[in-house]
């Protein structure tokens, strides 16, 4: 009897093992499977939330940097170009001919860029390859016909497929951003695509669609339209002397187009650069790339536009000429700009970079508008494929 027991009591003991173990087992398992679903959740997450936790992450210095694209000098990286670089964490770079000499060179230059830039997102890139006399790295790079040539045949279809090739030429390389097409109606030397506002539009609206296409991003411009300039603003800043009526019907036209025709959850396929002529019709006070009233009044609220603005350069003599860096960069992001661009000198893009900063930490420029570009610039970056850096 005393033998039953014991071998009950070791049975008993062996199945009670059992069940734990298999408990066990099952809590073993259950917690994988919450593990899994809070990696599946985090890597669910939507763009918003992706954009808000990379700029929850930031520092105010990194915020400040992704407002600017500077330009860097030489063919090869250099010890300066690090330093601005990690110091000022600049969003992204313009390339020209002095850093372009082959396709090889130039591959190595963006990707020495993109290593040494240490930022949680790669840089924009970018390039002016519109076509005709504007054109960057011809030695290696076929220059595509000009777009008023391309105009002239009448076919907007030869438009996408200028921008496919350009696109597919720019990727090779490591450049993300061309800034073309000109949107201008009738600004000679080229760069238009027609004299009549509707059939620039066509043009404009099918080169958008090849960037598209290409993964690259484009940019509309010089809004709200230069073609009536008389004055280069490389050389000097002049006044659109045009009633408000003109200026819609023919020059504000094609852009009006193009954002109206285009789905507003694309509005990241492409920026707008903001030129640097007044327009009295609109704001007596301010070049365009500094005017409230044009980029957030005109642009933004009224056609509707919520993707990337971006200044044209101001080192150019219509803003040069007038105000320090310090203050141009700051006036532009207050009057809507998401980007500053500093093409040449690297003191010039610090002092931009500075003003910036100061506003900000001033109160001048709030922490919210600061975040608000900010977002939009993580946002493109996101959509085109430029992910976080690991």
């Amino acid at each position: 009897m005393k033998k039953n027991i014991r071998w009950s009591s070791l049975l008993l003991s062996v199945m009670l093992l059992a069940v734990l173990l298999l408990a066990g087992c099952k809590n073993s398992d259950q917690a994988g499977r919450d593990e899994q679903d809070r990696s599946g959740e985090e890597k669910q997450l939507t763009l918003d939330e992706q954009v808000d936790a990379l700029v929850a992450a930031m520092s105010t210095t990194e915020k400040v940097g992704q407002l600017l694209m500077f330009g860097v000098q030489g063919a090869e990286i250099t010890d300066d170009a690090k330093y601005v670089l990690h110091q000022f964490h600049y969003g992204g770079v313009i390339l020209f001919d002095r850093n372009l000499q082959s396709a090889d060179q130039t591959k190595k230059l963006v990707d020495d860029l993109q290593k040494n830039a240490d930022e949680k997102l790669p840089l924009f890139v970018a390039i002016d390859e519109e076509g005709g006399k504007v054109v960057r790295g011809s030695s290696f790079i076929t220059p595509p016909p000009s777009q008023e040539d391309i105009g002239r045949k009448g076919e907007p279809a030869l438009a996408r497929a200028q921008a496919v090739e350009i696109a597919a030429k720019l990727k090779d390389i490591g450049v993300n951003v061309n800034f073309a097409p000109v949107a201008d109606v009738g600004s000679g030397n080229g760069r238009s695509y027609s004299d009549d506002p509707q059939e620039t539009g066509k043009f404009v609206k099918a080169a958008l669609e090849g960037y598209k296409e290409g993964n690259v991003i484009c940019a509309l411009k010089h809004f709200p339209g230069i073609g009536r300039g008389k004055v280069d603003s490389h050389t000097e800043i002049s006044d659109i002397e045009a009633s408000e009526k003109e200026l819609r019907s023919v020059d504000l036209l094609p852009f009006r187009d193009v954002i109206d025709s285009i789905d507003k959850g694309r509005n990241f396929d492409y920026m707008v650069m903001v030129g640097h002529l007044k327009y009295p019709a609109f704001d007596a006070n301010h070049p365009a790339s500094m005017s409230p009233k044009i980029i957030t009044g005109l642009l933004r609220e009224e056609l509707g536009y919520q993707g990337l603005v971006i200044t044209d350069d101001l080192e150019m003599g219509a803003i040069a000429n007038h105000q320090d860096f310090r203050q141009a960069g700051a006036a532009a992001i207050m009057a809507g700009a998401d980007i500053v661009l500093v093409c040449h000198e690297y003191e010039h893009a610090e002092q931009a970079y500075m003003g910036i900063y100061d506003a900000v930490k001033a109160g001048t420029i709030s922490e919210a508008r600061l975040d608000e570009s900010v977002r939009r610039v993580i946002k493109a970056k996101l959509l085109h494929g430029l992910q976080p850096q690991k």
